[in-house]
């Protein structure tokens, strides 16, 4: 038995050091984690999650992975009517927020793994394909003046795109509008700077928003 159970570690780790990702099922509720984590792996474009809440960082299936928003990120939404994509001004949204904050998980988007030069424009695109869940999702950012730019906003039509460059690491809020389950599915696309088109596929991500 204990050398069936040696073999099989071993397996696993084989597994991981061949891959480069993790498969095991994990819950992550604080910390920084890279959501959509982009990388050029050979000559396919991939999209998995980068969670740096352990050491070292690793790699893993987003469909592995459960993000939990907890209940230390619930807001209230503000009475500027830029928020309005948000909600009703003082309702309850949950943020998983642009700048860290303790206790609380900080998903943000890498792309520092996509050399220049690989893909035309240096850029790749992101797309929100589907959400399914109790309420609307966006993820947005804020500028110096709290004026919000949104990335993607589930609550006006889907799919919504936006360019990112490549090379890159950035952070935005992430903003459910109820408590309950997510899924949200994103894909990354991009040209080679050969002129094909590549594609990571529609890869799954479960949000659980506690209330």
């Amino acid at each position: 038995m204990i050398a069936r159970l040696a073999a099989a570690a071993l397996a696993a780790g084989l597994a991981l050091l061949t891959t480069g990702t993790a498969h095991a099922a994990v819950t992550i509720s604080a910390g920084h984690v890279d959501a959509l984590d982009v990388d050029w792996t050979g000559s396919a474009l991939t999209l998995d999650l980068r969670d740096s809440t352990v050491t070292p960082a690793v790699d893993r299936d987003p469909s592995t992975v459960t993000l939990v928003a907890v209940p230390a990120s619930k807001t209230t939404v503000p009475s500027s009517s830029a928020y309005a994509f948000l909600g009703t001004p003082g309702s309850t949204v949950w943020v998983l927020p642009q700048s860290q904050v303790s206790g609380v998980l900080w998903p943000g988007m890498n792309t520092e793994g996509v050399p220049t030069g690989v893909l035309q424009n240096n850029s790749v695109t992101v797309k929100l394909v589907s959400v399914t869940g109790p309420d609307d999702f966006s993820v947005y950012t804020t500028g110096a003046f709290g004026t919000p730019t949104v990335w993607f906003d589930s609550g006006n039509g889907l799919p919504d795109t936006r360019t990112l460059a490549v090379n890159t690491h950035s952070h935005a809020n992430w903003a459910f509008e109820a408590a309950g389950t997510y899924t949200v599915v994103f894909e990354v696309t991009a040209t080679t700077s050969g002129g094909s088109p590549v594609s990571t596929g529609q890869k799954s991500y479960t949000f659980t928003v506690q209330p």
